[in-house]
C-alpha cells in the first residue's frame, strides 16, 4: 500500500496523464514514468520516504519514474553480496551504476601530496579494490580525491608527487576500461584540500595523460569556488568524464538556488555529452511530498528529446 501511495504522488507531481496502479503482487506500475533524457542518478536515501529503506526498492522506484543512472558513493563499504545485487538489479534494470568513491580520504592531513611512501601504497591498494569492487556493480567510474594540501612543500612539488601517484592508479585502471574521476572540491565546505578548480584538474589530467584519469566537474562545487561555469566546462572539456549536480547555496536539487540549470545542463548536452549526472544533493523538503519535489525539479531541467 505503500508503494501504491507512492506512484499516486508521483502522478501529480510529475505531471503523467495516467499511472496504472500497480498490481497487488508488484511494485512496478504498469506504465511506468517517461524516461529522463539525461542520465540523472539518484542515490540512497534520496527516494526513501515513497520507497523504503531498501536500497534495492528504491533504485526499483527510481526507474519506475524514468531515472536511467544510479549512483552510491559508499559502495565500498557495502557486503560483496549487495554489491552484486545491486549491480543485477541496475542491469535487470537497463540502469547505468554511476561513480562510487575509490579512496580513503583523509580531510585534515596530507596524503597524496606527499609523494612515495605509506599514502601512496595505500591509494594504490585502494585503487586495486576499487576494480573488484566495480566488476560486481558494473561500475566504470570511481571518485578520487587527492586529499589535504603539505603546507611544507612546495604546491609544484605537490602537483609532481599527485600527478605520479595518479599514473601508478591509472596503469591499474586501465586494463579495466575504468576510469577515476577527480573531483576538485570548494574552499568553504572542505578548507585545505589540494584540488579545488577545474582548471588544476585539467593540468593534472594532461599530465597523468590516461583515459583512465579524467575530471568529475561537481556543479555545485565550482559554483562555490569560481563560478564562471560555461567557460569552465568548455576550457577543461577535453578531460571532463562526470558531472554532479547540487543547487547553491543549500547543496539541493535543481532550482531552488542561483544557477540555471536548464541553461546549464543543455550546454552540456549540446556539446554531445552522453554520461552520468550525479545527483549529489539533499532534498529542501521532508517526507514523500520533498522527495516527489526532486523528481519535478528534473522534469523541468531535463532537456528535450
Amino acid at each position: 500500500m505503500h508503494r501504491r501511495k507512492a506512484l499516486k504522488l508521483a502522478s501529480a507531481a510529475i505531471g503523467l496523464s495516467s499511472l496504472a496502479t500497480a498490481s497487488a503482487n508488484s511494485s512496478a506500475p504498469a506504465f511506468p514514468a517517461q524516461k529522463f533524457t539525461l542520465k540523472f542518478a539518484p542515490h540512497d536515501g534520496m527516494f526513501k520516504a515513497v520507497a523504503g529503506e531498501d536500497v534495492l526498492d528504491q533504485i526499483r522506484w527510481a526507474a519506475d519514474m524514468g531515472f536511467t543512472a544510479w549512483e552510491d558513493n559508499q559502495m565500498p563499504r557495502r557486503e560483496v553480496s549487495q554489491q552484486e545485487k545491486i549491480g543485477a538489479l541496475l542491469a535487470e534494470k537497463g540502469m547505468t551504476m554511476g561513480v562510487f568513491v575509490a579512496n580513503k580520504i583523509n580531510w585534515k592531513e596530507p596524503t597524496l601530496t606527499n609523494g612515495a611512501g605509506e599514502h601512496r601504497d595505500a591509494f594504490l591498494q585502494d585503487i586495486k579494490d576499487s576494480v573488484e569492487i566495480a566488476k560486481r556493480c558494473n561500475a566504470k567510474w570511481v571518485t578520487v580525491v587527492p586529499g589535504f594540501v603539505q603546507m611544507r612543500l612546495e604546491p609544484f612539488y605537490q602537483m609532481a608527487n599527485v600527478v605520479e601517484t595518479l599514473k601508478q592508479g591509472a596503469a591499474i585502471l586501465e586494463p579495466h576500461d575504468i576510469t577515476m574521476v577527480l573531483e576538485p572540491l570548494n574552499y568553504r565546505d572542505h578548507p585545505g584540500l589540494f584540488l579545488t578548480k577545474a582548471a588544476q584538474g585539467y593540468a593534472i589530467c594532461q599530465a597523468v595523460g590516461s583515459p583512465s584519469c579524467k575530471i568529475l566537474f561537481d556543479i555545485y562545487h565550482q559554483q562555490i569556488q569560481e563560478g564562471n561555469l560555461i567557460p569552465n566546462i568548455d576550457a577543461a572539456w577535453e578531460e571532463i568524464a562526470y558531472f554532479q549536480i547540487g543547487d547553491n547555496p543549500g547543496r539541493k536539487e535543481p532550482t531552488t538556488g542561483e544557477i540555471n540549470y536548464e541553461k546549464v545542463l543543455s550546454h552540456i548536452h549540446g556539446k554531445g555529452f552522453e554520461g552520468v549526472y550525479g545527483m549529489e544533493h539533499g532534498n529542501s523538503q521532508d517526507g514523500e511530498a520533498g522527495e516527489m519535489a526532486v523528481v519535478e525539479a528534473y522534469r523541468k531541467v531535463d532537456v528535450k528529446a
